[in-house]
């Protein structure tokens, strides 16, 4: 069952769309269910993120995490944007049913990506920030829970 804003945020996403000329896209997948997120992030010279956009194809949690994602990191600094985790985008949507955990990972990881391209086009460090996963599952073994 989810919550009336994970219903909310997969009826009616917010910042659907691409950023022509983006500071920074990332884009992750989950082999194991299909989902491929993409964020595209606009950041200004003082490291703020004025827009965020997502396209996403997926089920219904992954459209709401990408979503509630974007609205988590417009206006935030690039610092704060990496302080977003997969757990403050469920608590956002009220939780989510443990199978669809892995949606929010995809938002988290969506977001580390688009950071890290950012960081490659610019010649910048982002402190924490690791080169991301293309699937969430990359490098586990299999049977291994997330």
């Amino acid at each position: 069952m989810y919550s009336e804003k994970v219903m909310d945020h997969f009826s009616n996403p917010r910042n659907v769309g691409e950023i022509e000329g983006a500071s920074g896209v990332g884009t992750v997948g989950n082999a194991k269910c299909g989902d491929i997120m993409r964020i595209y992030l606009d950041i200004d010279e003082n490291q703020i993120i004025r827009d965020c956009k997502f396209k996403t194809f997926g089920c219904g949690a992954a459209v709401a995490t990408s979503s509630m994602a974007t609205e988590l990191v417009k206006g935030k600094s690039v610092q704060e944007a990496m302080e977003v985790t997969n757990k403050a985008v469920m608590e956002a949507l009220d939780g989510l049913p443990p199978v669809k955990v892995h949606c929010s990972l995809l938002a988290e990881e969506a977001i580390h990506a688009a950071l890290w391209d950012y960081a490659q086009k610019n010649g910048i460090t982002i402190e924490g920030l690791q080169k991301p996963k293309s699937d969430i599952h990359e490098g586990e073994e299999d049977g291994e829970e997330y």
